[in-house]
């Protein structure tokens, strides 16, 4: 007949593993030391091993322990998924989130699809605009979380990225070697500051070609050779391209991506938002260029 692993007594044994001792796994799960120790007792007589070396002055674990505290961690996994699946019905309400315009793709319809199926009646109010105004309205306590394109971050931010700046211009354009060299960027773009004074610094005379609030008219002047823009790398749309320029424009700063998650944000649904959207924008894939579908210069 086989035999069952208790849940509880891995969690226990876990959270043992992870605190570095039985009394500080007591306190983060709220139990007391006896029964943390009854539970890892009556784990180890189920498997009849031993799961802890208990020789030193603290709590290590045995060959065999390591090996099951993998499994542990797998089994917990997917029983606290099932249980959130099963019952975010229980869940509703809104949550503000606030994304840049230049990275809500690939990932942001993805976040929110997965959010949904797991927390159906949970709202999840999505804001596009440029990072300065998200900071702004975060300060003031409009947002759950927000994501930001900043150079370095501010008090309180979670790096998820960096990503240095690059030049964009037309498929085989050759726009980027004229000279004034023609520049579009979105007026409160950061990455338009950064542009210009790249060009500056290398003393290269340029003009500004298009200027304007909208996303799809500086794509439009880009995508028909008039002018160039910057954007960060990775994010380009499969219709433009990175000017492989061999050192005739300037090189451009890096820029974070930034997580901000307000204190008030601490509930249950806010925080699967928060771990989706650390998944999403820590994946090796940030952003490929097949799966973006158009220039956002004024993102920033």
């Amino acid at each position: 007949m086989p035999r069952n692993l208790d849940l509880t007594s891995l969690r226990s044994f876990v959270a043992v593993a992870d605190k570095g001792g039985v009394t500080r796994a007591a306190g983060a799960l709220n139990l007391t030391q006896s029964a943390v120790s009854m539970q890892l007792k009556r784990l180890e007589e189920a498997l009849d091993v031993s799961l802890l070396d208990r020789s030193g002055r603290g709590v290590s674990l045995t060959s065999s322990g390591e090996q099951l505290l993998s499994y542990a961690r797998r089994m917990l996994a997917i029983n606290d998924e099932a249980v959130d699946r099963l019952t975010a019905h229980d869940y509703g309400g809104e949550i503000m989130l606030g994304v840049p315009h230049d990275i809500v793709y690939p990932h942001v319809p993805e976040i929110l699809r997965r959010f949904n199926a797991a927390f159906p009646r949970v709202r999840v109010n999505l804001v596009s605009s440029y990072s300065r105004h998200l900071l702004d309205q975060f300060g003031q306590g409009k947002f759950a979380l927000i994501l930001t394109t900043e150079r370095g971050h501010g008090e309180g931010a979670e790096v998820l990225s960096e990503k240095p700046l690059t030049w964009i211009g037309a498929r085989g354009g050759s726009c980027w070697r004229q000279r004034p060299l023609r520049f579009g960027s979105g007026r409160q773009c950061m990455f338009r500051a950064a542009g210009i004074r790249a060009m500056e610094r290398c003393a290269i005379s340029w003009e500004m070609a298009v200027e304007s609030e909208s996303d799809r008219t500086i794509e439009a002047t880009v995508r028909a050779d008039l002018a160039v823009s910057v954007m960060l790398e990775g994010t380009e749309p499969p219709f433009l391209e990175r000017i492989e320029h061999n050192g005739g424009l300037p090189d451009l700063p890096s820029y974070s991506i930034n997580l901000y998650v307000s204190e008030l944000a601490r509930g249950r649904a806010e925080d699967a938002l928060v771990d989706l959207v650390r998944q999403a924008y820590r994946s090796d894939g940030f952003v490929t260029s097949s799966q973006r579908p158009s220039l956002s210069t004024s993102a920033a």
